[in-house]
């Protein structure tokens, strides 16, 4: 299996209904990108104000690109997608090492990214539920890139999960990301990128 591009390889295992429209339809590509610079701007979506500012009713919106939730879910992995990518590219060649150092990129890239921030002081209880729950798109697509990255490891021979399955080590460790990631909401401590690294590397033990 070949290192691919991260974000895009976890579209492509994982697609979203909405993904599907918005290659689709014209219409729900100019509502969709209307309302993720808005979100980039650090403002809230407000699915009635998004509808006026493209002069439709709010049925074609919802026809368009879902409702409330499937816009912020499908914003939300458009924006990691680059961040995972960028991460990938800066990270270890092969190996363990690959993996700690993309999962310590993507981290740390959202734990300083202000308009992530904005979101997650704003609406903290939905952030939650979009981004860490077992019904979040995010999080499916996220599982699936590092079950991913660490499958192409394991047949190229630089690493070996066991006893985990690639899904099962991919699952834990985006859980160790999403616990330092969202530290201020889970536990009222401060998001610390540094300490995730050092988890990472206690899970995954890599040698340079």
């Amino acid at each position: 299996m070949s290192r691919q591009a991260l974000g895009a390889l976890g579209s492509a295992l994982v697609p979203s209904a909405l993904a599907a429209r918005l290659e689709a339809h014209p219409d729900a590509q100019r509502a969709f990108r209307a309302a993720r610079h808005s979100f980039i701007d650090g403002a809230r979506i407000d699915m009635g104000a998004l509808a006026s500012s493209l002069g439709v009713d709010r049925t074609s919106l919802f026809r368009w690109v879902g409702n409330r939730d499937q816009l912020l879910s499908e914003i939300l992995w458009s924006l990691a997608v680059p961040t995972l990518d960028a991460a990938g590219r800066a990270a270890a060649p092969s190996g363990a090492a690959r993996i700690v150092d993309v999962l310590d990129r993507f981290t740390a890239d959202l734990i300083r990214a202000p308009y992530f921030r904005a979101f997650l002081t704003r609406e903290p209880a939905r952030a939650l539920r979009l981004l860490t729950t077992t019904d979040s798109d995010v999080q499916r697509r996220f599982v699936a890139v590092v079950a991913t990255l660490i499958t192409t490891e394991q047949e190229t021979g630089t690493f070996d999960p066991a006893p985990l399955a690639p899904e099962e080590l991919g699952r834990l460790l985006v859980r160790v990301s999403e616990s330092f990631t969202y530290a201020d909401l889970i536990s009222g401590e401060t998001p610390d990128p540094e300490r995730a690294r050092t988890t990472y590397e206690y899970i995954l033990r890599p040698t340079r």
